[in-house]
């Protein structure tokens, strides 16, 4: 992290409030939290004592262990409005200053492919949770699924759909592995809305 902080900001993905204070220290700036705070209970108070740094906090349902087991919705985008606005709930009243927290809807995680294709086409009624958006679709599973591609390499050009889609609708940032063809995405759009 003190390597790569005159670089940019860093962002740090932890579950763990010790390491997020390490990091912290170290010079990140932005803590990506996969459980959103529910992991470890000391997390939110990390985060409320570094007024400056940026909370990432995702939906979450369990460990990745058994957590496919708990991909069990009725209404997939209404539920993870709920869970998420629990969660925002939560964290502000422990402390965490609301400008802080940054939203991810957890695609892939504790959801099946229809599941992460139902919050991307709601991408809207998520934002009204009045949060800034993380979208981390990048090479996962559901894209394999769609285009039959077995090696999450093979699903670089569906990431890039996308971050394109997630640029087009001012989503404030995706997870990707290739960074530079979404860059180069993110400036197309952004030109063409001028």
């Amino acid at each position: 992290v003190e390597a790569l902080k005159s670089h940019g900001a860093v962002s740090v993905d932890t579950t763990r409030a010790s390491v997020a204070r390490a990091a912290i220290k170290a010079g990140a700036k932005i803590i990506n939290d996969v459980s959103g705070g529910l992991a470890d209970s000391q997390m939110a108070r990390v985060i409320a004592e570094n007024t400056e740094i940026q909370y990432i906090a995702m939906h979450w349902r369990g460990h990745s262990i058994d957590m496919q087991s708990k991909a069990d919705y009725i209404d997939v985008v209404k539920e993870v409005k709920e869970e998420l606005s629990a969660r925002v709930e939560n964290l502000v009243h422990a402390g965490i200053n609301p400008e802080q927290i940054i939203l991810d809807p957890g695609i892939g995680f504790a959801k099946k492919s229809e599941h992460n294709w139902e919050l991307l086409r709601n991408l809207d009624r998520l934002e009204m949770l009045g949060f800034p958006l993380l979208i981390g679709a990048s090479r996962k599973r559901f894209l394999g699924d769609l285009l039959v591609r077995e090696k999450p390499e093979d699903r670089d050009a569906a990431s890039l759909a996308i971050t394109t889609i997630a640029a087009m609708k001012n989503i404030w940032g995706v997870r990707t592995h290739a960074v530079r063809a979404s860059v180069d995405a993110i400036k197309v759009v952004q030109e063409i809305g001028k």
